[in-house]
């Protein structure tokens, strides 16, 4: 035998030896996945009514209509038999030069074997068109309520972006490449990671976005110096070091959401939030909310009002010496602001001298994305669920968000991670989505209930604290954030709520990108610009056909608003004070307390 004959035959063994490791992983997953304890309902999964009035919608538009179903049913069938044909010439004569695609470019068939090779080019074509099929007879149902189709259509989705060949690793060419070049090494790597996913999260599958190891806080992310100068059961307080020797006079609290941790504003110091906003000379506090344990399944939003907005906001006035604030909230946490903004003024209490709100929804009446999530079937299923456990928790949030972008947050992350065995990234971003926080069971269905729901709030009013409170109590200076392609909290549902405020001093911000690019955009990055419109009488879309856009961040505009309601300049405050010793340094130790599984 000559040298590559060796060489080919170690190979051999070498991929041989491998997979009969894979076999081995193999087993061990089945035996994990047979201890798995699943939730007591699925929450991810829809309800069989939804598919039952599909199924009776279709079923009577075929009465009423058949010759539109029939002309649907042979386009498909004329499309895949030509498709068939097509790859079967291919075949038949040999190499042939690859034809271009009529559809949109999708990254997940960039491996030019797609386009070259009659084999993973039919299963695409074939895929497509089955996709295109299942999405036009959604889309041509009549006999269904709007809220039933934009249902359908988001759970038939999550079935056509599933059964995505790339999803498979026989009809996935580069998992099947990079195989072959390892000598089974991916696949070996690849189960492991799977295996290590499922054990650290009790059997329930959450792709592992960020390389955990290469982020440590308080060290290389959320490295802002400050004090924890204040801590209760439910959030510590920190401020921030002054780097300017003035500071405006009325300091700024922030409220971030409790989905998740803080430090979204604080990731690194050239996007860091908090940092421009201590170099412009601003005293900055931010909360830092306790992860929930199973000793506070009772805590509800008077609870996070009480012991969080008003705690706060009464502690910095005595550390700073003024007799208001102004306050910001991220939202959830914007959300909760307008209630406590309400609650206030229903109490005579004017502390807070103006409001700002990044990505903040108080009118739930077009529940957009969310309309699968927040019908009656998923909300009692999460109400089991805290039934049993007394928590949402931060798993579910996290998996719910991530199929609102399967293919970004789910399949492209578990393809890398399972099928190639790339080890996870170190950005930084995706850590802290990774991150997630828990949610007291009350706290949970009061939001879910009252809120998104029934929409209280600017409908009869939101009952709470011995107080109805409404949208039009919130009466004093605002400003509203939102993001243009933010689809967690769309910027045209955030306008429709900030109208209904009865403040006479109102400013509105549309960012470019989405709910955290557009947010956290510094100024220095000169990426994403804004629009602006002084009318807000008008709709929403009118609001924007009129808007003006200005290149760049919107930071600065915020700071001169910002400046406007923040006084005159004093010399700076060092944190804290013979009250309020120094607890320890920022970003403290409730940031660090990891979800309750």
């Amino acid at each position: 035998m000559t040298t590559d004959d060796d060489a080919a035959v170690a190979k051999i063994d070498k991929l041989t030896e491998n997979l009969t490791k894979v076999e081995e992983l193999t087993q061990r997953l089945v035996e994990l996945m047979a201890s798995r304890k699943p939730l007591r309902r699925e929450l991810n999964a829809p309800n069989q009514e939804v598919f039952t009035n599909a199924a009776t919608a279709y079923w009577a538009d075929m009465v009423q209509n058949p010759t539109k179903l029939l002309e649907q049913q042979m386009e498909f069938w004329g499309k895949s038999v030509q498709h068939y044909v097509d790859a079967q010439q291919v075949l038949a004569q040999g190499e042939a030069e690859p034809k271009s695609d009529d559809g949109p470019p999708d990254r997940r068939f960039s491996n030019p074997l797609w386009q070259s090779n009659p084999y993973f080019k039919f299963i695409k074509q074939q895929y497509l068109l089955n996709a295109e099929t299942i999405r036009t007879a959604v889309d041509s149902l009549e006999d269904i309520s709007p809220t039933e189709q934009r249902r359908l259509k988001y759970f038939s989705d999550q079935i056509v972006e599933m059964m995505a060949p790339t999803n498979f690793l026989g009809t996935n060419p580069d998992a099947l490449e990079r195989a072959v070049e390892t000598e089974g090494q991916s696949l070996i790597t690849g189960l492991q990671n799977l295996i290590g996913d499922l054990e650290a999260n009790n059997g329930e599958l959450i792709v592992r976005l960020a390389d955990e190891t290469a982020f440590k806080l308080g060290e290389n992310i959320a490295t802002t110096p400050g004090k924890v100068v204040f801590r209760n059961s439910m959030m510590e307080l920190i401020q921030y070091t002054p780097t300017t020797e003035q500071v405006h006079e009325i300091p700024l609290v922030i409220f971030p959401p409790w989905i998740n941790k803080f430090y979204i504003l604080d990731l690194k110091a050239k996007n860091s939030m908090i940092k421009w906003l201590v170099d412009q000379g601003y005293t900055v506090f931010i909360v830092s909310w306790m992860n929930p344990d199973y000793s506070q399944t009772q805590v509800g939003l008077e609870d996070y009002i009480e012991e969080g907005y008003l705690a706060a906001i009464s502690e910095v006035k005595k550390l700073t010496k003024q007799k208001q604030v102004n306050a910001v909230g991220y939202c959830i946490a914007g959300t909760t602001l307008h209630l406590t903004l309400a609650l206030m003024k229903k109490r005579g209490d004017t502390s807070v001298k103006s409001a700002t709100f990044f990505t903040t929804l108080t009118d739930f009446v077009d529940q957009g994305e969310f309309t699968p999530f927040l019908q009656n079937d998923f909300i009692d299923g999460i109400d089991d669920e805290v039934q049993e456990m007394g928590l949402l928790r931060s798993f579910i949030m996290q998996r719910t968000f991530s199929f609102l972008r399967s293919n970004d947050l789910v399949y492209g992350p578990a393809i890398k991670s399972y099928m190639m065995g790339e080890a996870p990234p170190a950005f930084d971003l995706l850590y802290w989505n990774g991150d997630g926080s828990g949610l007291p069971g009350v706290m949970a269905m009061q939001y879910l209930r009252g809120l998104c729901q029934r929409n209280e709030f600017v409908k009869d009013g939101f009952k709470l604290l011995g107080e109805t409170l409404h949208i039009k109590d919130v009466s004093l200076p605002i400003c509203s954030v939102t993001c243009e392609t933010d689809h967690i909290a769309r910027w045209k549902d955030c306008y429709v709520g900030f109208q209904q405020t009865s403040s006479r001093s109102k400013t509105f911000i549309v960012s470019q990108s989405g709910h955290i690019a557009g947010i956290v955009n510094p100024p220095s990055k000169k990426k994403y610009g804004h629009y602006t419109n002084k009318n807000l009488k008008q709709g929403a879309d009118d609001w924007m056909k009129t808007a003006e856009f200005t290149e760049g961040s919107w930071w600065p505009r915020w700071d001169t608003w910002l400046s406007g309601k923040s006084g005159k300049m004093i010399a700076a405050r060092d944190p804290g004070d013979s009250e309020h010793p120094a607890l320890e340094d920022a970003p403290g130790s409730y940031v660090k307390v990891p979800a309750t599984r």
